[in-house]
């Protein structure tokens, strides 16, 4: 079987991690590569949505041995020859009249993703480039991005289903921030109330010399034998002469008998 183990996936575009110099941008895209017919052969396709909404596929088999063959009814050439370096690297080349015109690198990045790199070789010299990373996924959506393959055809069906798709990731996330949002709202409320229990343990521990009356602002001080006091006297009250160590915090007595610090 050919090293290619690590790729064999189908892999969700990052369309804001690509960089593009030559060719249509995509918008969205699933890049497929899988076993062929036989263990000798690999197939690789993509489906893919441009920015205009205009949905495309591209799809071709080679065997990866290094060799040059045939590669029919694409504009992009008429051979191909596939290299697998090692098992995180592997190049298409593709050539026109024996000239090279297209180089797909593939490559497993140290965080698992898929980086494909294309280096279009113009007449004149010029080597333009772009560069799309994709992400390995479970369950996919039915488009990819590259134009490094066979026959690219528009697919209104794909467009339609691309639709529908988005509008459908548009709903569940939007309900599931709603979901995340009321949760943290919840941590929130949950750490607040952990605070106020916190800070009524030290109050009912403290020295107490009235009976508070919910609503009404009192002064949490630290005595110096690290005993507390609950007074109604603010610290600026007090003058020079002073009975506290430190002063912890105004705090307020709420209907729950909890205390919070104001």
């Amino acid at each position: 079987m050919i090293d290619v183990y690590n790729f064999i996936a189908s892999w969700q575009l990052f369309p804001e991690k690509g960089t593009y110099e030559v060719g249509i941008r995509p918008r969205s895209g699933i890049y497929r590569i899988q076993m062929g017919e036989s263990s000798k052969h690999l197939r690789i396709s993509m489906n893919w949505v441009s920015m205009e909404d205009q949905a495309f596929e591209s799809s071709y088999t080679i065997e990866p041995n290094g060799e040059e063959q045939p590669f029919l009814d694409s504009p992009i050439g008429d051979s191909m020859k596939c290299v697998i370096i090692d098992s995180i690297n592997f190049e298409t080349h593709f050539f026109k009249k024996g000239k090279l015109v297209l180089v797909v690198q593939h490559e497993i990045t140290p965080k698992g993703l898929l980086k494909v790199t294309q280096q279009h070789h113009q007449a004149e010299g010029l080597i333009l480039t772009n560069t799309e990373v994709y992400h390995k996924q479970m369950s996919v959506l039915p488009y990819s991005s590259s134009v490094s393959g066979a026959v690219i055809k528009p697919n209104e069906a794909g467009v339609i289903r691309h639709h529908a798709l988005t509008a459908m990731e548009e709903q569940t996330n939007m309900q599931l921030t709603q979901i995340r949002q009321q949760i943290e709202l919840l941590a929130i409320q949950a750490k607040e109330i952990y605070q106020r229990k916190e800070l009524s343990m030290i109050i009912y521990d403290a020295k107490l010399s009235f009976s508070p009356v919910i609503g009404q602002l009192y002064y949490l001080y630290q005595n110096k034998d690290d005993s507390h006091l609950l007074s109604m006297i603010g610290p600026k009250e007090w003058g020079a002469k002073n009975p506290y160590k430190n002063f912890v915090a105004a705090v307020k007595l709420l209907a729950d008998h909890t205390w919070k610090e104001v």
